[in-house]
């Protein structure tokens, strides 16, 4: 039986909105872009970031570009929920670095009204899914994904290609560890390292 949803005017909807790409595909920038388009707007915005993310600053959420933004780092993306206070915008950085428990947190806050919004690298050094980042981009109502450009072509790069021997899944690192590649030099990459 179909059930006609009653118009509540105090009611705001909630979404979720996720920002992937490759490294230094500009992710985190439109994060902090977009966050401060809400603050602008006179919202009430709680971002967070993990705490393993210690590579700029420990608090502050920063792009490659050096734009930044104070954040609450957490272990854990249950602990968004106990920190969320009266926001009514929540951002999320590098959200690959947490576990399948981000999924839960970002659909219960938006059932409660709260836009969220989540950076973070789609694939791994692999080139394979990372994370919560797949189911994330699934329950989002709004996905873009941005892209960097191929440090070995020039032409888009959607891989984040590791330059360094290190089979860790997780290894933290800048232009010194990883570079931007399209497809065909990310797997022409790989196939040398073999």
């Amino acid at each position: 039986m179909f059930i006609e949803p009653r118009y509540f005017p105090h009611h705001r909807k909630g979404w979720i909105e996720v920002v992937c790409g490759s490294m230094f595909s500009g992710k985190t920038e439109e994060l902090i872009r977009r966050v401060n388009r809400a603050k602008i707007a006179g919202q009430k915005v709680e971002i967070f970031k993990p705490t393993i993310d210690r590579r700029y600053h420990e608090v502050e959420v920063t792009s490659h570009n050096d734009n930044k933004i104070i954040s609450t780092p957490v272990d854990s993306p249950l602990n968004i929920l106990l920190m969320v206070n009266t926001a009514t915008v929540v951002a999320i950085d590098e959200a690959q670095f947490f576990d399948d428990g981000l999924i839960y947190v970002a659909e219960n806050l938006a059932s409660k009204g709260i836009r969220v919004m989540i950076a973070g690298l789609d694939m791994d050094y692999l080139g394979n899914p990372f994370g919560p980042m797949p189911k994330l981009m699934a329950v989002a109502e709004y996905v873009t994904k941005v892209h960097a450009i191929c440090v070995s072509c020039g032409d888009l790069a959607t891989h984040s290609f590791r330059k360094v021997n290190n089979q860790a899944l997780i290894m933290l690192g800048e232009t010194e560890s990883y570079e931007a590649r399209c497809r065909h030099c990310f797997n022409k990459g790989m196939s040398e390292q073999i």
